[in-house]
């Protein structure tokens, strides 16, 4: 046993699972996705059950049971596409919460409202997402020196690149370059 340690910083397995599953949670509609895994939870869970209390069994089953599992397992197919293929986080979206409306009338009210609600915050969610910009390097460098960043293009003011005058009108064919206004 030694008495001189490792200088070097020793990250452990866990810290570096955790940063790989924030980098990966980043870069796609995460939220969008688990509230569309969680929304064929319930829409394929309920119809299938049977609640027994003492001696009496309760059933949930539909005539529409075999519904409700199409509408489930395609809710948790959407869900895993927006995590995987988050290219297509619109057409999941929209898919997620055309889904979860029919499951309203097929599945015992969309999984007595629970995937019905979790389906359509989950598409809308997967249909607002839009992937972040990374920042240029002048504007790290800027932020480290702790000096504001510029405006990037898409912020502040509509206006700002138009003159305060009215521009010249284009002379109308025919009538020449002289006319009288």
């Amino acid at each position: 046993m030694s008495t001189q340690t490792d200088e070097r910083a020793a990250t452990s397995r866990f810290t570096r699972g955790r940063l790989a599953f924030r980098y990966f949670r980043w870069r796609r509609p995460f939220w969008a996705g688990l509230f569309t895994i969680l929304a064929g939870g319930p829409i394929l869970y309920f119809p299938y059950a049977h609640v027994t209390l003492g001696d009496l069994t309760i059933r949930m089953s539909t005539t529409a049971g075999a519904g409700s599992l199409v509408i489930g397992v395609l809710l948790i197919v959407l869900g895993l596409t927006m995590w995987f293929q988050p290219h297509v986080r619109v057409f999941a979206g929209v898919a997620a919460i055309m889904l979860a409306l029919v499951s309203l009338v097929v599945s015992n009210f969309g999984g007595f409202f629970l995937g019905f609600l979790c389906g359509l915050v989950g598409g809308g969610m997967a249909i607002a997402w839009m992937p972040g910009q990374p920042a240029s390097s002048t504007e790290q460098d800027k932020q480290a020196d702790g000096q504001p960043p510029t405006a990037t293009p898409g912020t502040g003011s509509a206006l700002a690149d138009f003159d305060s005058r009215a521009p010249e009108r284009d002379p109308v064919p025919g009538k020449g370059a002289q006319r009288a206004d």
